[in-house]
């Protein structure tokens, strides 16, 4: 799995330490918050990838966090991981209510913790995961690095490479430039939306010599998608 940006919300110090350590060993960068308003304050400062959100904080529950996430625009598609010690039915009911798109209860496995973790990023964020991609001949390897069209190599930049791993994990799906920086380059980034269409120019270039340029949709007045 690529190092994703892992946001850790948990008041008990030993718990906070034993995923640290175990994320940080399976090469994420782990961010910690305490509780809600610590959380909060670093969601907005750098958007993570994924939040293993506690239920009980000393400030307000986490699913009040959860919900908060799910009503904001900007923050809505982060994946979410509820960590509990409540095991009733009920109360996982009311953790995925809220919004977690899952839920583990304590103690657990440090094994069963990354399990959970891939599955939800391949879910909801499959630009985050290794997995290698074909679409019509197109092939993306994100663990090797490597882009071939038909068997021939595709050399691509950096950008062109996550702008193409995007669109083949987003297939015929329209992106308007704003949503494509936030996605691709990072909402806390500040880049005009004109640089979208250099790099879009630049990957299609690269693509051209396996005839898999048209792949990359223009949709006027809106912006781009793949078309698989």
């Amino acid at each position: 799995m690529n190092g994703s940006e892992i946001l850790v919300v948990e008041d008990e110090p030993a718990i906070q330490e034993l995923i640290a350590v175990n994320l940080e060993h399976a090469g994420h960068r782990v961010r910690r918050a305490y509780n809600v308003a610590e959380a909060e304050n670093l969601i907005r400062e750098i958007r993570p990838d994924l939040i293993l959100l506690d239920w009980m904080l000393p400030d307000v529950a986490g699913t009040v966090l959860a919900r908060r996430l799910r009503a904001d625009a900007r923050m809505k598609d982060i994946p979410v991981i509820m960590l509990t010690a409540r095991a009733q039915e009920t109360d996982k009911v009311e953790g995925l209510e809220a919004g977690a798109d899952d839920y583990i209860t304590k103690p657990f496995s440090p094994k069963e913790l990354m399990a959970r973790i891939k599955a939800v990023l391949r879910r909801r964020a499959p630009q985050l995961t290794d997995d290698a991609i074909e679409i019509g001949g197109l092939r993306l390897d994100p663990a090797s690095h490597r882009v071939s069209g038909n068997g021939t190599e595709i050399s691509l930049g950096p950008t062109e490479f996550k702008l193409l791993h995007f669109f083949l994990t987003h297939p015929e799906r329209v992106y308007s430039r704003v949503q494509l920086l936030d996605q691709v380059w990072g909402d806390h980034v500040f880049v005009e939306e004109r640089t979208v269409d250099v790099h879009i120019r630049r990957l299609r270039q690269a693509l051209e010599a396996t005839q898999h340029d048209s792949l990359i949709e223009t949709v006027r007045g809106t912006g781009y998608r793949l078309h698989a």
